[in-house]
């Protein structure tokens, strides 16, 4: 008989600084999925169940896909919500049982009301279910937030290691590896966590450049070392109030606990002497709109403080204010707007009228009105085919309306929030990104994989909200210290 090895995952990035929960329309509005259903889903995509299909398959091994629960990262899981998806969870787990092994897919930032650190609770209740002697290995988001309680109930984790996340597949293949190899005899996975006092500006986490590029190096070179099976860098997730919040390293050895320990204090040491670099600079709205004026365009313009991706509403309108005062870029903006999408929705392409929006800015809400053009109307779907950030393949935007301004400038307004992720949420549209001077992405880095084969030039704004890049200018009761750059040390 061939081994069993059940897959189950509840996936959210929750920011704690927003105040609308996350509740189960949110989930069912991502991807609730369940049974075969996630291998459809997932087989062929750049996701890192994907990549735990492929080798578990290649291995000769019987995977029992039992759910997979993800939603848009928001606000913190609801109690009543996170009650229903464990239940789920847990229902479904009993009827494939007994298996050989489990692979978990978390995102490792996931809060609920009634616990904080969502993800340990859950993959421990799985532990305590299946036992200590069926090896548990999973996948984690390098922004997650890695507790003692998570690390300890698993086996063997492995992280993404690029931002933009374009490796997922890869990082799902590597996690599947260590299964197989597991239960095949050949390894005995230990890990060891280290948390650093450390939380790193989210605008710092692109990977491919300065401070991460170096520390990254070190880690591809001391994965070589014998006796070494993985290394995760965990950069964190600044907009959880958790005790957990901030950076650490997984080292994961071939039973040698004290090796893994030495590897990683010297990753530890080694992001402890730049931390300085890792606070960054930031750009204001004027500034970033004088520079975007002067260079090679199309100019992707980052949304800092309105990043979907972080958990924010995506109307920030601050911006659109901005380049409509200036008025003389072209751009293009998504703005989350469920009631304007409805009102142009009442339109014929090539009508013109005058649109209400609300959006929120600095000081809160505000309503704008603008003279418009209705170009198409879309129910929200698309697809990506092509490695980017968050792996997906199906979209939904719900219903949608794009219009345009007089000068050329275009507004697209959706009914639900969606990262901006892929091109196809233009192009769906019927809209050419190369045609605009700006585009403006709600995100800090994940868009940069869709964005940057149509942008010669990118600019992260430091723009109010509840992703804002500046952590410190947050209020947190549940953190570590000391902790940079809250604490120097």
């Amino acid at each position: 008989m061939p081994k069993r090895i059940a897959l189950l995952g509840i996936y959210h990035e929750s920011n704690t600084f927003v105040e609308n929960q996350t509740t189960l329309v949110d989930f069912k509005r991502g991807h609730s999925l369940t049974g075969e259903n996630i291998r459809k889903e997932y087989q062929d995509a750049h996701h890192e169940v994907g990549g735990m299909i492929e080798v578990i398959d290649r291995a000769g091994m019987e995977l029992v896909p039992v759910v997979f629960s993800e939603a848009t990262p928001g606000g913190t899981v609801s109690a009543q919500t996170y009650r229903t998806l464990l239940k789920e969870m847990m229902d479904l787990l009993d009827g494939v049982l007994p298996v050989d092994g489990v692979l978990v897919v978390p995102h490792g930032a996931g809060v609920s009301e009634d616990f904080p650190d969502m993800d340990g609770h859950w993959i421990n209740v799985i532990r305590e279910r299946v036992g200590l002697d069926v090896p548990v290995v999973g996948s984690l988001d390098l922004h997650a937030n890695v507790s003692e309680c998570m690390a300890s109930a698993v086996d063997a984790f492995v992280s993404y290691k690029k931002n933009p996340h374009i490796d997922q597949r890869y990082t799902g293949k590597a996690a599947a590896e260590i299964m197989v190899k597991i239960l095949e005899g050949k390894i005995k996975p230990k890990q060891v966590l280290i948390q650093v006092p450390l939380a790193i500006s989210i605008e710092q986490q692109f990977t491919s450049n300065e401070p991460c590029k170096s520390l990254y190096n070190l880690a591809d070179e001391l994965s070589k070392t014998e006796g070494i099976l993985s290394i995760s860098i965990l950069l964190g997730f600044p907009y959880a109030d958790v005790a957990e919040m901030g950076t650490s390293f997984i080292v994961v050895s071939d039973n040698d606990p004290e090796l893994a320990l030495h590897v990683g204090k010297q990753l530890e040491s080694c992001i402890l002497n730049n931390r300085e670099s890792f606070v960054g600079t930031k750009n204001d709205i004027p500034a970033a709109i004088c520079t975007a004026s002067e260079i090679e365009k199309p100019v992707l313009l980052l949304d800092m403080g309105d990043n979907i991706g972080g958990g924010s509403p995506g109307n920030n309108i601050c911006l659109l204010e901005g380049l409509e005062a200036n008025g003389t870029l072209k751009y293009f903006v998504c703005i989350c707007d469920p009631a304007a999408a409805e009102v142009a929705s009442g339109y014929r392409p090539g009508d013109s009228f005058h649109l209400s929006l609300k959006g929120t800015t600095g000081a809160g809400v505000k309503e704008v009105t603008f003279s418009v053009i209705l170009l198409t109307l879309s129910d929200g779907h698309f697809r990506e085919d092509n490695p980017r950030h968050g792996g997906q393949v199906n979209y939904y935007m719900g219903k949608t309306a794009v219009v345009a301004r007089p000068d050329g400038s275009v507004i697209m307004l959706t009914s639900l929030r969606v990262p901006p992720f892929s091109l196809g949420q233009l192009t769906s549209c019927n809209l050419d990104p190369r045609s605009f001077d700006v585009l403006i992405a709600k995100g800090v880095i994940a868009p940069i994989a869709a964005y940057a084969p149509v942008c010669p030039s990118i600019i992260q704004v430091n723009t109010p909200g509840v992703t804002q890049a500046d952590m410190t200018m947050f209020t947190y009761k549940n953190r570590r210290k000391p902790l940079f750059p809250f604490e120097n040390f």
